[in-house]
């Protein structure tokens, strides 16, 4: 199975969902190197991005040329979201995403931002304003990521997702929470069935995707076309190939323990320092660091000396066994 947007194949429909401060350019590489049929930018806000005339260290951040990666682009005025996509498609980006989602209250304020993100579903017309500026200034596909709505009394994600088909949008990704909803409570797939009802277009469920069992659930529950994944890929960069492996026959990852998942997470952490920079990059690494030993249940001292330390030979040089099967050592922790 796979999901076609405009002339792009995106195969297997298990994409990685845009996470700020999260999904950057090491860890979008880790998770492609498992396998994801496309991985989503960090979300950009498109008048600072234009106004800062990006170099070459954002277009690395950005991934403009990969052909799986998506940039995704946030904004309330035409101008600077027309500017931005045509920045970006001339920097060799294949895709550009259209940020109706992000619930954050910096980015939906009206002293933040510029009331935009999610807060544009409280404004369908000013919202096609925005997009149809976006899709006239580029030739590459343009696709939708927005949620149900603002809240339970404004469910009008349907409506969203019609008017920006017939404006040229190419795929939309619902988030099944309303915006009023953080990530409180559960993801309503069943309700991104509306969507699909009423467009031709590809749509991809997002929300508590966490596991195949999920993603499973997820489709069956909305009829969509495929899956991004978010925050459950946290600590588990391989977690979208196994739902790829197990709801659509994609090749199975070898998921990595031990001695092999220390090797992951050097690469890892040493691809962060060398992005960020040692000193920044240590700082950033220790939420990614943090989740691996959550998965293997590192004990509470080694795991404190990691997430602590100012050294990154130091780091290194623990991570064996901090990543190592904790089973014996959390019980003499426990017996201490």
């Amino acid at each position: 199975m796979t999901v076609q947007v405009a002339h792009l194949t995106l195969d297997p429909p298990v994409f990685l969902a845009p996470l700020a401060g999260i999904t950057d350019r090491p860890f979008r590489d880790l998770v492609s190197r498992f396998g994801a049929g496309l991985v989503v930018s960090e979300m950009v806000a498109s008048q600072e991005m234009v106004q800062a005339k990006p170099g070459v260290r954002e277009r690395a951040e950005l991934g403009f040329g990969e052909a799986t990666t998506s940039v995704q682009l946030a904004g309330r005025e035409a101008h600077w979201m027309a500017e931005a996509s045509r920045q970006v498609e001339a920097s060799g980006a294949t895709l550009i995403d259209i940020n109706m989602g992000c619930p954050a209250k910096k980015v939906t304020s009206a002293s933040g931002a510029g009331a935009s993100g999610s807060a544009l579903m409280k404004d369908l017309d000013h919202a096609l304003t925005l997009i149809e500026a976006v899709v006239d200034a580029v030739d590459i596909p343009v696709t939708l990521k927005t949620r149900l709505g603002w809240d339970d009394d404004m469910l009008n994600a349907p409506e969203l997702a019609k008017r920006a088909e017939d404006a040229g949008v190419q795929m939309i990704t619902i988030h099944g929470r309303t915006r009023c909803q953080f990530y409180k409570g559960h993801a309503d797939w069943a309700a991104i069935a509306a969507v699909k009802d009423v467009v031709s277009v590809p749509v991809i469920a997002n929300g508590d995707i966490t596991d195949s069992a999920k993603a499973r659930a997820a489709i069956e529950a909305s009829g969509a076309d495929g899956v991004m994944v978010g925050r459950g890929a946290q600590g588990k960069p391989w977690l979208l190939a196994q739902i790829a492996a197990e709801l659509f026959g994609a090749p199975a990852p070898e998921v990595p323990t031990g001695a092999a998942l220390c090797e992951v997470v050097q690469g890892h952490y040493e691809a962060m320092l060398s992005f960020y920079g040692a000193e920044l990059g240590l700082r950033v690494a220790r939420k990614h660091l943090g989740w691996f030993m959550d998965g293997v249940g590192t004990g509470s001292v080694l795991r404190r000396q990691v997430l602590t330390s100012r050294d990154a030979v130091e780091v290194l040089a623990l991570l064996p066994d901090a990543l190592a099967d904790q089973s014996n050592n959390n019980t003499k922790e426990e017996a201490a």
